[in-house]
């Protein structure tokens, strides 16, 4: 990249988009952000501090009611790369309102992608993905696996990948996607198990563990997530996709009793178990090596390391965390 270029971020108030624009003015990178909420706290969004936010210029809209808008700043703007995080999150809120998921994640994002196909000026649109597409998985699954989505975030999730590959193969449209283990870290959603549990039982709550926590999972910090998506700009394949995850995975009871070990707190009067979700995944876990080798990427941030700095950013900004509810609210 040189310093004229210009990434636009698609989602950029969320966790993994906030962190990585933060990441990306560090570089010296100018950022354009799009998202459809307004801007909150910069506890939640670092870059507010950062000292070349001047590099940086937001607008607050919607990817379904102010599609045509969106375009015309890509019109104006025109990057030479797009970072896409956008879209409806919440893996079994979508089983509620299923049609949202699909216009927000799938049919929003055509419009744009149809729009975008034959800019000569875009170098690369990194769609940032889930391996909740390859379904639950007992053995580790590479890039190569058949997707088996078992929700609607996940089928339109999984929809919106193969129709960027469809677009790749019938227009070269320069797509490359990522598929990321569980983001965490400074800035998260306190909603998000890892502050939840920080919050809870720094507050002395009853945290609840949904089917008793027998989910595995691998849990990436959010600058390994942000130097991964700079491998992806600068070194990523065309038309390919690479998954980024840490190579340990832990059941989510035992990443709650990690971090209340690290707390010095009893998990016993602390934790509650309820019923699972329903089909939740039991366990995908994703093989790294293509990124390794292409990429040169390796996550550098420990999963212990991490909950630490993530236990100082609570402890941080507890007064102001306190007062937002830990549990999702949903927006259309």
């Amino acid at each position: 990249m040189v310093n004229n270029e210009k990434i636009l971020v698609l989602g950029s108030n969320s966790f993994g988009g906030s962190s990585y624009i933060n990441y990306a003015l560090d570089k010296g990178y100018k950022i354009i952000g799009i998202n459809r909420s307004v801007e909150s706290h910069s506890c939640f969004h670092p870059y507010k501090n950062n000292k070349n936010k001047n590099k940086y210029l937001y607008y607050n809209l919607h990817l379904i009611t102010d599609n045509e808008k969106i375009i015309s700043i890509l019109e104006k703007e025109k990057p030479q790369y797009i970072v896409d995080f956008a879209g409806q999150g919440m893996v079994a809120e979508s089983w509620n309102d299923p049609i949202l998921w699909f216009e927000t994640n799938l049919i929003s994002k055509i419009k744009i992608h149809e729009y975008l196909k034959n800019k000569n000026w875009l170098k690369k649109y990194i769609r940032i993905s889930t391996p909740e597409v390859y379904g639950s998985n007992e053995g580790k699954v590479n890039e190569d696996q058949n997707l088996n989505p078992t929700t609607p975030y996940a089928v339109s999730h999984a929809a919106v990948d193969l129709s960027l590959k469809s677009y790749f193969k019938n227009y070269n449209f320069p797509i490359i996607i990522g598929r990321f283990a569980n983001f965490y870290g400074p800035g998260q959603q306190i909603y998000r198990i890892i502050p939840k549990t920080i919050l809870y039982a720094k507050s002395n709550k009853k945290l609840p563990l949904h089917g008793g926590g027998k989910s595995m999972r691998a849990f990436i910090f959010n600058n390994d997530v942000s130097n991964a998506i700079d491998k992806l700009i600068t070194k990523g394949k065309l038309g390919e996709t690479y998954n980024f995850s840490p190579t340990n995975f832990i059941s989510i009871k035992e990443l709650v009793i990690k971090i209340l070990n690290i707390m010095e707190l009893p998990y016993e009067s602390l934790v509650f178990e309820t019923e699972d979700r329903i089909s939740k995944d039991y366990s995908y876990f994703m093989d790294t090596k293509k990124a390794e080798n292409f990429l040169n990427w390796t996550p550098f941030v420990s999963l212990e390391n991490g909950i630490n700095s993530t236990i100082e950013w609570v402890n941080k900004n507890y007064s102001i965390l306190n007062k937002i509810p830990a549990i999702y609210q949903h927006k259309i």
